[in-house]
């Protein structure tokens, strides 16, 4: 069993930067593949970015690709999202999510643990 723990949410201006991590308890990072998701009201979750515990590899979605960037701590067993010029369509609550795998998933369905979301406003 794994416990995902999301910090760092708040609120920022446009253009503004914020960085949230997840604290994974229960298992290593190191053999897990760990991503973000994000959900907007009335929308449905959505892919952030990915990394694999295993070899560092990561993927990001379109809409935050060259902004956002997913790193991990195997030291602190825990996941990072770094983002910058961040924009008001970048408010949503923001997921963490894991599973034990070799490979990138960016699918909901792929994951068997989640964390309980943590707020991110953008707005001036």
């Amino acid at each position: 069993q794994v416990q995902l723990t999301e910090s760092g949410g708040g609120r920022v201006q446009p253009g503004g930067s914020l960085r949230l991590s997840c604290a994974a308890s229960g298992h290593t990072t190191r053999t897990l593949t760990m991503a973000w998701f994000r959900q907007a009201p009335g929308q449905a979750r959505e892919f952030v970015a990915v990394i694999s515990g295993r070899n560092g590899r990561t993927y990001y979605g379109d809409a935050v690709k060259d902004r956002f960037t997913i790193f991990g701590d195997g030291d602190k067993n825990s996941v990072s999202l770094q983002m910058n010029r961040l924009r008001s369509e970048d408010t949503a609550v923001y997921y963490c999510a894991a599973k034990e795998a070799s490979v990138l998933l960016t699918s909901t369905t792929a994951y068997n643990f989640w964390g309980q979301g943590t707020q991110v406003t953008v707005s001036s």
